[in-house]
Order: C-alpha cells, then sequence, then structure tokens
C-alpha cells in the first residue's frame, strides 16, 4: 500500500542506521526522498541505490548544526520538488560515554549542536513550506533517554530531553497550520553508531545482552522495527496525533 506516493520525504542523517531504513521504507510507500548526511560517499551509494530502484532521490551533503547547510538543502528540495510534505530530523550523535563531571564541555556543547540545534534549525526551514502548502508532519528522533535519565550520557539525554520539548512546542504552535510535530523514542536500536559503541569496549557481548535483558522481549531493536514507527507518525491516515512521543523500547520503561 503506497500510504506516501508521490510525497516528498526530507531524511537528515540518512546514510546510516535508522535514517537508511527510513529511506528504504519510505521509499517502498512510494515516496520521493530528499537525503542529507555529512558522510558524502554513503550518501551517494544510498541516493545511487535508490535512483538504480526507479525512485526519485535529490540528496545534498549537510551538517545540520550550520545554519546555512541546512536552509540550502531545505530550500533546494523545495525548489527540486516543489513541495515539502514529511521531514524525518533524525540526525544525531551520542558521545564518548563519561560522568558529567568528567565530560570535555566541548562534547557537550557539540551534542547540543548537532542533537538540538539541528533539529531545530530543520524545523525553523521545513515549517515555512508545509505552511504554504497547507500542512505536512514531522517526525524529530528522540530516545527513551529523553523521557528518563542516562546514567553516563547526561548530554545525549539533555538532548533527547530538548527534542522533545521543541516537538510538542512546535505541535502546538503549528497545529493550525495543518502541521503535525511527533518525536519518535526507541530503546537502543542496532545502527551503525551503536555498533561503534560496542567496538570500542572490552566486553561487547556481555554489554549487549544486559541492554537486551532489560527491556520486556529480551532484546534491543532493530532499525526496520523503528522505522516503521516512524512511517506510522507522518502517515496522513494517522492524522489526528500531534505533540506526542512515540516509545519504542520492547518494553524497557514498563519493567
Amino acid at each position: 500500500m503506497e500510504n506516501f506516493k508521490d510525497q516528498v520525504v526530507i531524511i537528515t542523517g540518512a546514510s546510516g542506521g535508522l535514517g537508511k531504513e527510513a529511506a528504504k521504507q519510505f521509499a517502498q510507500k512510494g515516496a520521493k526522498l530528499a537525503l542529507c548526511d555529512i558522510n558524502i560517499a554513503a550518501l551517494n551509494d544510498l541516493s545511487t541505490e535508490l535512483a538504480e530502484q526507479g525512485i526519485e532521490v535529490f540528496s545534498q551533503p549537510c551538517d545540520v548544526s550550520k545554519e546555512q547547510e541546512v536552509q540550502s538543502f531545505i530550500d533546494n528540495t523545495a525548489a527540486h520538488f516543489g513541495h515539502i510534505d514529511v521531514a524525518i530530523n533524525n540526525a544525531g550523535i551520542d558521545p564518548k560515554h563519561s560522568p558529567l563531571a568528567d565530560m570535555d564541555t566541548r562534547d557537550f556543547e557539540r551534542v547540543m549542536d548537532i542533537n538540538v540545534k539541528g533539529v531545530y534549525l530543520c524545523m525553523k526551514y521545513q515549517i515555512p513550506h508545509m505552511i504554504k502548502q497547507g500542512g505536512g508532519a514531522i517526525c524529530n528522533m528522540s530516545s527513551v533517554a529523553g523521557i528518563s535519565g542516562a546514567p553516563f550520557m547526561s548530554a545525549y539525554a539533555a538532548s533527547k530531553h530538548a527534542i522533545i520539548g521543541l516537538s510538542k512546542s512546535a505541535a502546538h504552535e503549528y497545529g493550525r497550520a495543518g502541521i503535525r510535530v511527533n518525536s519518535v523514542c526507541p530503546y537502543i536500536t542496532m545502527t551503525d553508531m551503536v555498533e561503534q559503541h560496542l567496538k570500542t569496549l572490552d566486553n561487547p557481548e556481555e554489554v549487549l545482552a544486559k541492554y537486551g535483558k532489560a527491556s520486556a522481549l529480551r532484546r534491543v531493536a532493530q532499525p526496520n522495527e523503528v522505522a516503521k514507527v516512524m512511517l506510522f507518525a507522518c502517515d496522513k491516515n494517522n492524522s489526528y496525533m500531534t505533540g506526542q512521543e512515540l516509545v519504542v523500547d520492547g518494553g524497557m520503561t514498563a519493567v
């Protein structure tokens, strides 16, 4: 069922993990894609792969912490396709884990620049285009760390709490314009970022097993499972849900 047929979907952080999986699932549902990432080689590979499948794709390198780059990407997307229907603001980072007092201030600032300022900038330039066309749907990537504390991940948790606040505020401000804004809050998901983190540990298998046991389903999430929730959040048939955080955690916060 092509729920997103001919809709233009922006995805930031598109070249790996959740962004890449979301791009593939939206493509399967008939969407046209506007993709950005700082990993130019991976972005080009994904764009080529999708284009070879007959998907209409526009891609542009973009650092979401830099306002001019964000504005350029979004304005160029609108110029290329003529409209913007859906935005998946997914780009983000997870810094080196450490106690709060031991964290380098520069690491904290970098997390805020990318995770929080990035979402703010994306919505700042996406929303005017959506207002012009009478509506749209935005899904911002938060985390279960955004609804609870996260030991040794204070900067990351703070950034994900902030994303929920931005999303709820924007939902209230622009609901009358027909724009829905929600956030998705997954538990640990086997993305490239998580796999890279595990590689830095002495006991990755033990740690992964511990993560899994913390959920009611006794496992971590897979990217395709979280991407499906992104599509649900933005589906035009899901027309009355806005300002919500969709928790996809295998029951972790229920136990």
